[in-house]
């Protein structure tokens, strides 16, 4: 019986099971680690699967992946051709990763990083309010997460402006592409969300070179991944007052280290990559619809350039 391989990670895997076995009853669902024959297995449906396991899979076809980002599955080794690979798309945004950016870019627009040391420090310091028309709010990256995300805060009021790696077409707001148009959004953003796929063009690109040609007092958001920051670099913009604050949501190893110097940093907030959740039921509806058009001799949807990494 053809089977299908299931790795939660940290998504509830009840859910996900009564979701998969609703949506194809057909298959024999193997839950990592239990895998039984693994030439039973055609299809595969993961989060940060351990390095190795999808490789043993001798008729592997299909591997969905939990997760918007596929960096970890492309990570080590060439995939192969022969196997397909797909991530969930939230098509119309992701409502919480839209609210979580409104919040953060808010709170530093506002200054709250710098009220809330304030009161630890039992200091009476007010600050000077910026009309929301006159902050200027960069996106890195105009993907399906961050289009959504960038109208709302445009619709606030923000001045918004974003970057793609590649000419986009007309949109909500003003898109630039290469190597110009990055430097001047990084020259004019006052607050910078990050949400970049990681790549290995992408990967440390927030590092003091960027973090430089960011306005004097800019402010950082990332929400992209944590290998995309060079922690070291921020905490020195921070410290020489190049930087006025920032919001890290995303982190090089998770959970983050108790040691971690970004924890007790008066000008970072921390929040536990915490900015959006999986929707079980619309990921496991995508993976399927994906199933079964392979089984019918059509391609999936939603498939990743593996050689581009998203």
């Amino acid at each position: 019986m053809s089977a299908l391989l299931l790795h939660a990670g940290p998504v509830p895997v009840d859910e996900l099971c009564q979701a998969l076995e609703a949506q194809l009853p057909d298959l024999s669902l193997r839950v990592w680690p239990e895998i039984g024959d693994p030439r039973d297995v055609e299809f595969a449906l993961v989060s940060r699967v351990p390095h190795g396991v999808l490789q043993g899979l001798p008729n592997l076809r299909l591997v969905g992946s939990l997760h918007a980002g596929v960096d970890h599955l492309l990570r080590g080794s060439e995939w192969p051709a022969s196997v397909h690979l797909t991530r969930p798309i939230a098509r119309d945004g992701d409502p919480l990763m839209s609210e979580f950016i409104l919040t953060q870019v808010l709170m530093h627009h506002r200054d709250m990083p710098s009220y809330i040391a304030a009161q630890r420090e039992v200091r009476w310091k007010k600050l000077p309010p910026v009309p929301v028309r006159q902050r200027r709010v960069g996106f890195l990256g105009y993907g399906s997460m961050a289009a959504p995300a960038a109208a709302l805060l445009a619709q606030v009021g923000f001045d918004v402006m974003a970057w793609a790696r590649r000419p986009w077409p007309a949109s909500a707001v003003t898109v630039l592409h290469g190597e110009e148009g990055l430097r001047s959004l990084l020259s004019r953003s006052d607050v910078l969300v990050n949400l970049l796929p990681l790549t290995p063009e992408t990967e440390n690109i927030l590092n003091a070179r960027l973090l430089q040609q960011l306005p004097q007092g800019a402010r950082l958001i990332n929400v992209g991944r944590g290998e995309h920051l060079v922690e070291q670099d921020l905490l020195a913009a921070l410290d020489s007052g190049r930087l006025s604050s920032a919001t890290l949501d995303v982190f090089r190893e998770e959970p983050l280290a108790p040691d971690s110097p970004l924890w007790r940093h008066p000008r970072i907030v921390v929040t536990p990559h915490a900015c959006r959740s999986v929707d079980v039921a619309d990921v496991v509806a995508q993976f399927a619809a994906s199933v079964r058009r392979l089984r019918q001799g059509l391609a999936p949807l939603d498939l990743v350039d593996t050689r581009a990494g998203y």
